[in-house]
């Protein structure tokens, strides 16, 4: 079975990112995520990934019709 809910780390493998930089699109809300227990504690559903990584590639898409790539 699939896990809902991914760590930092996880994440930052599955996008090739450091933690530093996963961290920071989750302080800034560009990718949904919850806190559980300490503060310091992120989980991030995969659901919620997935939708990120699919929004990223509309913004590629855009960003390349438009001549911005």
């Amino acid at each position: 079975m699939t896990p809902r809910f991914l760590t930092i780390a996880d994440v930052a493998e599955i996008l090739n990112l450091s933690q530093s930089a996963t961290r920071a699109l989750l302080t800034s809300g560009e990718l949904p995520a919850i806190q559980v227990g300490g503060k310091r504690t992120w989980r991030i559903e995969q659901a919620e990934l997935e939708r990120y990584i699919e929004r990223q590639y509309e913004i590629t898409r855009q960003r390349i019709a438009e001549g911005k790539s």
